[in-house]
Order: structure tokens, then sequence, then C-alpha cells
């Protein structure tokens, strides 16, 4: 079976910006669709997401740069051959032969490989995770622990909470389905209670609550956590036995590069002080896992952290590694971290993907797949969470289709 036509057209992601939806027709008329996400909260060293600039459209976040480099550039290529995502893939990075994917960007060349690896599964008649898994080299299926972010903060939400998520993670449940009634139950009994307590229940972009808390950096944090344990508790479940939290704290986003410090509201703290809140909190919460605790570039810093808590606690990097294998082998060269979260608009091709998994989880990494915070309906990240192995996965707040999509896939799996 063989590609007969690839065209690549625009969309809105759950945040209301273009991105680029890809269509891959076969030659007995089978249609595959693929959507690209996009993020808020970017590493500076992520491939490239082309978008046009012009601010005469969408505010210069058009993408019909990328979806004619796949019109006009890729589909060329691939159209007429048999679907082979690994063979295709190379060949999508060797026509953009950049570092990062600038010159046919990141959002046109995922687009493509991830509607190819679907292509191919159809062909071979498989679910996408079990070839995906094939690929791999796994057979043995596990659903992953799921940490759902049900408190926003940060670059996904305008309410002054400094860290970005705030997730929980059920440890209890005897399989996905309880485990994700588990964590609706708690976001429901959440709201009820922001609602008592006269606090905005609205919510941030990928679906968790965006309360305005009012206090010092420090102040707000533990508020927010206790928020948390009152509607954990309210919800009938047991901190720590049932439920664990996981942080996003995305410090780049508050690190003052001149001054050498961290600006969480009106705290400021050195990287020591910053890593004795985190012990402190360790100490008072059940925390399981801290994404993004150090500036992406303070490689020192992410030393100095693992050093401190990495026998504690899951260190999920994200900024400072980019799904990017060679700078994940910085990282393991560096015994900085000991997990990394997976995004593949970051590296741009599903096999670069699957590459930095394999990198991390041979040398006792574990991997956390996510979304973004912009995001579309696609669900092809429980499938690669499901097809690798992976342990963990984050999708947002148990609220939103975007989200909702990607749980309820993991439900059909």
């Amino acid at each position: 079976m063989k590609i007969k036509k690839i065209w690549a057209m625009q969309i809105l992601d759950s945040r209301g910006w273009p991105t680029i939806e890809c269509n891959l027709l076969l030659d007995n008329n089978y249609l595959i669709k693929s959507g690209v996400p996009s993020g808020a909260s970017t590493g500076k060293l992520e491939a490239l997401e082309l978008r046009d600039g012009d601010k005469n459209i969408y505010m210069g976040k058009s993408v019909f740069k990328a979806i004619g480099n796949i019109n006009e550039i890729i589909a060329p290529k691939l159209i007429n051959k048999s679907p082979d995502f690994k063979i295709m893939d190379q060949e999508l990075i060797n026509l953009d032969n950049t570092e990062n994917k600038s010159r046919l960007g990141a959002n046109a060349i995922l687009a493509v490989s991830m509607a190819v690896a679907r292509a191919q599964a159809y062909i071979e008649n498989l679910e996408l995770y079990k070839f995906i898994g094939q690929i791999y080299g796994n057979k043995n299926f596990v659903l992953p622990n799921v940490m759902f972010n049900v408190l926003n903060g940060g670059a996904h939400a305008d309410n002054g909470i400094p860290f970005q998520e705030f997730m929980i993670m059920p440890i209890s449940g005897k399989n996905f389905a309880q485990k994700l009634e588990m964590a609706t139950t708690i976001y429901h009994n959440l709201k009820n209670l922001l609602k008592t307590e006269k606090y905005f229940t609205g919510v941030g972009d990928e679906g968790g609550f965006a309360p305005k808390i009012l206090g010092s950096g420090k102040d707000i944090i533990a508020k927010t956590l206790d928020l948390l344990v009152f509607a954990i508790k309210n919800s009938g479940y047991s901190v720590g036995k049932d439920i664990v939290f996981c942080l996003d704290v995305a410090a780049s986003q508050f690190y003052n590069e001149k001054e050498k410090i961290y600006e969480i509201a009106s705290d400021n703290l050195n990287t020591a002080e910053l890593i004795t809140f985190y012990d402190n909190l360790i100490s008072s919460y059940p925390i399981y896992s801290i994404e993004d605790g150090i500036c992406e570039d303070d490689w020192s810093g992410w030393k100095f952290l693992t050093e401190k808590l990495g026998k504690k606690i899951q260190l999920v990097g994200d900024d400072i590694f980019v799904t990017n294998p060679k700078l994940i082998k910085i990282g393991i060269d560096k015994k900085v971290a000991n997990s990394v979260l997976i995004k593949p608009n970051q590296i741009g091709t599903v096999t670069e993907t699957l590459n930095a998994i394999k990198l991390a989880k041979d040398n006792n990494y574990k991997t956390v797949i996510s979304h973004r915070s912009g995001e579309t309906m696609d669900t092809f990240i429980s499938d690669l969470a499901v097809g690798t192995n992976s342990a963990f996965m984050k999708a947002g707040a148990p609220c939103r289709g975007e989200r909702v999509a990607k749980y309820n896939r993991l439900l059909e799996i």
C-alpha cells in the first residue's frame, strides 16, 4: 500500500492559536490525520516551531510557511512510496538539514512523521501503541501512572502562583479507569472547595483551576498544596497513601539571570535556598516528583539539586533536555536529574523521540510522556506512553476536550 497524497491545513489549538493538521491519504483512500501541539513554557533549545510572523494574520502566529513546506517540499518526496516511518523520518531530517529543524519547521516535520507512523501501523493491522512497541522492542504493555494537573500557575494561568503545575497522581487504584475516577472526583471536590473559600474557579491552559492566592511566594505554594490536601481528604482518599503530588516548578520562568536569584512572588531565593525550600516541602507534603526545579541554563545548580534530593524524589528535566538525545546524554554524564520529560514536538520526529526515550531508560532515567499547553484532539502521546512502557504521563486536568481525549484513549487501550 502506498501514499497517494499528503497535504496540510491550518487549524486552531486549544489556546486558539494556529497549528498544523496533516492529512495522509493511502492508495485505498484510507485517510489518516495528525495534529501538532504548541508550548507556552518552552525550552531555549527546542526544535523550531515555524510561524509566519505576519502581524496582520493571527497576530503573527499563522503557520502557512510550515504548511507550504509540507505541501510543496515534503509531500513530493513521499508520495507513491510505502509508509516506512524510520526511513521517512530520516528523509525529513535530511530535507531540513539544520540542527533545530529551522528550515522546514519542527511543527511541519512532526505532523508528517506522526501521520506516516499511523499509516504504517494501519497497513500492518496494528493498534498504534502495538506498532510503537514493535519498533521500540516492547511486547508487554503497561499503562502509565498519570499526573493530573488540577491547579495551574506560572505561564499557564494569569493568577500570580509562581509554580506552573500542581499535579495529583493516584497510586492506589487497581487500574487506570479507577485512577481516572479518583482524580476526577478530587478535581470536582477541589472546585467545590474553591467556591466555598471564595476563590475563582476558572481554568488555565491545561484545565487546572487558576485561583488567585495571596501571600509571599512560599506562603502561596503552601496554601495551594493545602487546598489539594483538603480536596483529597474531602474525596475520601488518603494523602500519601492514595494520592501523591507532582510539581512542575518551571524555574526558568522566574529566574533572574542578572541577579542570579529565583523570584518566587515576593521571595527572592538563591539556588541553595530554593533547594532547601524544596526539601522543606518534601518534608511537609507527599511530593513524589519535581519538574524543572532549576533554571535550564544552570547545570551546576541542577547537579546540586540532584545530589541533595535525587535519592528522595523524582527530578524531571524538561527545559534542560528538550527531548534531545544529545542533551540527555550530557545530563546522564553529569548525573543531572533522574527522569526526562518527553515532548515529541521539542525534537521533531517520532524516531528521535523514541531514541530519546530509549537513551533515558537504558541509563535508568524514568520517562514522563507529556502534552503541551496548546493541544489538539490528537491522542498520539497516549499510544506513545503505552507503546514504550513509559512509567508516567501527563496530559492536564480531567477537563477540556483536548486533555480528556488523551485519557479516553488510555481507557480504550
